[in-house]
């Protein structure tokens, strides 16, 4: 993919929000989600567009009214958007429990931002046959409250909203492969551009995009980056201008374990008789995540990625007070020090990060590996 066609992703998210206020206006309704453990599928199913709520860099201006200063970056910033009216196209939030600052700000959300719909779907943390029995009665519960604002599920529309995020996820995870092999051509600034697109496009609209993507379907350009393999991982990370920081202090990132990457392809989609059995099993075995699953079954996750992309390290892209990545950090610390794999640790603020001590830091780390 040459950086022009990267262009078509970065101009979906620089223009989101009047792209998705003429949706609006056409009468499509708009669901906004925090975290990717949200059945999306579901919500597309019933005849709405899924849309993730995304903050940004910014200087808050509203939110330090509503919300204490130890929630995380990424929740400030997107209720800051909200209160400054930058979410007017959204008819409510559907929200998957995982962290509890999400499923707290939702309730800040419902209390000042107008919306029809509120809602958060609990989800089990252990694969059982009673936690999926519990599953079901959320989603049944789900669909009642869609139902109510004029939702028009079906098994018939899960089943078509299962096979078309599926074909997103194979072309996304087959870039993935791309990627691990050091044959794109594109930065990691744009690659990230193209999975963010996927989260505020229409789900079909960015299946022709990537469909349309040259290394998806054809022949890729050899990589003539240099510089130190890494593999950064963490929760969100919406700024580019991180992973451009990154590769321009020497490193070159083949791999990461994000939620704004590949923690939301895989696995593609679940097994089961029916879609909505279909739709319970791939939740029940999402790549894990530090809001969800054991230090215990994080540490070989991303060991199999350092694995695949041939990284020599580890950046870990923390948000300010993210709680359950930085519970998880020291130990995972220690088991990647036991098998002799440096990594770094980077803390990130609604307004950034601090560029000039950053890259001191990038450079004397890799420097290191080298």
């Amino acid at each position: 993919m040459s950086s022009e066609l990267a262009a078509r992703f970065h101009d979906a998210i620089e223009n989101q929000e009047p792209r998705l206020r003429t949706l609006a206006a056409q009468g499509r309704r708009i669901l906004g989600y925090f975290c990717t453990y949200t059945p999306v599928e579901l919500i597309h199913a019933s005849g709405f567009v899924p849309v993730r709520v995304m903050g940004g860099v910014r200087t808050l201006t509203k939110a330090d009214t509503l919300a204490p200063s130890f929630l995380c970056p990424y929740m400030r910033a997107a209720l800051d958007k909200a209160l400054s009216g930058e979410y007017g196209f959204l008819s409510g939030i559907v929200q998957g429990y995982t962290c509890d600052a999400a499923c707290g700000a939702v309730r800040i959300w419902e209390r000042n931002i107008p919306g029809e719909i509120y809602h958060t779907i609990a989800l089990p943390y252990c694969d059982s046959p009673s936690s999926r029995r519990f599953l079901l009665s959320e989603i049944d519960a789900l669909t009642v409250k869609l139902r109510a604002i004029g939702g028009t599920f079906s098994e018939q529309s899960l089943a078509d909203a299962i096979e078309l995020y599926g074909k997103i996820r194979r072309l996304i995870l087959k870039l993935y492969q791309i990627r691990y092999d050091e044959r794109l051509s594109i930065q990691a600034s744009d690659f990230l551009a193209i999975i963010q697109a996927g989260f505020m496009t229409p789900p079909e609209d960015y299946l022709r995009m990537l469909e349309d993507s040259a290394p998806i379907t054809g022949p890729s350009v050899a990589s003539e980056r240099g510089g130190t393999r890494v593999l950064v991982s963490g929760s969100l990370v919406e700024d580019p201008k991180i992973l451009d920081l990154i590769e321009e202090s020497g490193g070159l990132i083949v791999a990461d374990d994000l939620c704004t990457g590949i923690r939301n392809f895989e696995p593609v989609s679940g097994f089961g008789l029916d879609p909505i059995q279909r739709l319970i099993d791939r939740y029940m075995n999402r790549a894990p995540c530090p809001c969800r699953s054991r230090v215990s079954d994080r540490a070989p996750f991303i060991e199999h990625l350092l694995e695949r992309s041939g990284a020599q390290g580890v950046i870990f892209l923390f948000q300010k007070y993210c709680t359950p990545h930085l519970a998880d950090h020291p130990s995972l610390v220690e088991h990647f020090k036991a098998k002799e794999i440096p990594s770094i640790a980077v803390e990130m603020e609604e307004t950034g990060v601090n560029e000039g001590q950053l890259r001191t830091r990038l450079e004397a780390f890799f420097e290191m590996l080298r």
